[in-house]
């Protein structure tokens, strides 16, 4: 037998040990070998909890958001003041589209219905206006006269005017004086948020001054025909 058999290797453990590392290395080891090893397993349980605490931290984000989703506008809340049909209707003095002022006493022998609308130029409020507009005849032939309210000022009135051909008078109140005295400004909620404005009303006022109907939370859709139809028979 020759002596080379016999003897021993005369390299280190360190250096056996680093070889072994290199050889794995460039062959590779397969992932499953690496998962089954102790240190394989401390890396996949940290991997899970780190996964675990983002999902926990996302949960309240994503709750929040399907309840904000959820959420469908609420009902205006009532006003301060409710004014009631037989009283004398609030006296008012406001600037309108075109200049100059408008007042309760302009109308009186006649008729008077004020619409009252949260925003010049939004879709419901353009529709409202539109649809009395296309009524201004009818509304005349009955003796009435139709007139817009809203907090947006006169130039946003007149904006408002130009761009849909509207032939109703509208008049501004900033200071929300009017708004008040009609019980129409007030808090309103929508998807969990709260804030001030205009309760969609309609005030049919009678000749004598006194109010005689009164629409709140008005739907637009067929809402100006009601109104005709209850002039014509005041």
């Amino acid at each position: 037998m020759s002596k080379k058999s016999h003897k021993k290797s005369s390299e280190p453990p360190t250096v056996k040990k680093a070889a072994a590392k290199t050889a794995k290395a460039r062959t590779g080891t397969p992932p499953e070998a690496i998962a089954k090893t102790p240190r394989g397993r401390v890396a996949a349980s940290q991997s899970a909890a780190s996964k675990s605490l983002k999902s926990s931290a996302s949960a309240p984000a994503l709750a929040s958001k399907t309840q904000a989703k959820s959420k469908k506008p609420s009902s205006p809340a009532a006003p301060s003041r409710i004014i009631v049909e037989g009283e004398n209707a609030p006296d008012f003095s406001l600037p309108r589209d075109g200049g100059g002022n408008v007042s309760l006493r302009d109308f009186r022998g006649k008729k008077l219905v004020l619409f009252f609308y949260p925003k010049a130029d939004t879709p419901g409020c353009t529709r409202e206006a539109i649809a009395f507009t296309a009524l201004s005849d009818e509304f005349s032939r009955s003796g009435t006269v139709v007139v817009g309210i809203s907090a947006d000022p006169v130039k946003a009135q007149e904006k408002f005017r130009d761009k849909h051909s509207l032939l109703v008078p509208l008049i501004s109140d900033e200071a929300h004086e009017m708004l008040e005295a009609y019980g129409v400004w007030g808090e309103k909620s929508l998807y969990g948020r709260r804030f001030m404005g205009i309760v969609r009303t309609t005030v049919l006022i009678g000749p004598d001054g006194r109010i005689a109907r009164v629409w709140r939370n008005v739907k637009v859709d067929g809402h100006a025909d009601e109104v005709l139809a209850a002039a014509r028979d005041l």
